[in-house]
């Protein structure tokens, strides 16, 4: 008796684009929550005082602030874009095989491409 795998196995699986979104749509959403946490966590703390904004703000403006705010932008945007693409999903529509490559190559670019207008939005407001 051969030792195969039962089941479809992580060295012989072909990745496509719907999984690779609908993982990446749950890891954001453990991201999002996180973030949503934190920036309750930085409310919280302006409430008690002005020195804590002070600190919040200093560590923001450093390059693993900026990382950190750039990466959590992606996050709800890609979330965003994912869950309209569910939402029309849930409709009925969008089922056949070209149109879910073509909704999450759409999800993936859009999501980045949101996240550099924001940031550029952002510069912008300074």
């Amino acid at each position: 008796m051969e030792n195969k795998p039962l089941s479809p196995h992580i060295q012989i699986y072909k990745w496509h684009i719907s999984s690779l979104v609908s993982i990446s749509h749950r890891i954001t959403g453990i991201i999002n929550i996180l973030a949503i946490t934190l920036m309750c966590i930085w409310f919280a703390l302006i409430l008690l005082g002005e020195s804590n904004y002070e600190i919040i703000k200093i560590f923001l403006q450093t390059f693993v602030g900026k990382f950190i705010l750039i990466g959590i932008t992606w996050s709800f945007s890609f979330q965003m874009l994912s869950e309209i693409r569910h939402l029309i999903m849930d409709f009925g529509y969008g089922f056949d095989l070209k149109i879910t490559k073509i909704t999450g190559l759409l999800v993936i670019f859009g999501s980045l491409i949101l996240t550099i207008l924001i940031y550029l939005i952002g510069r912008g407001l300074n």
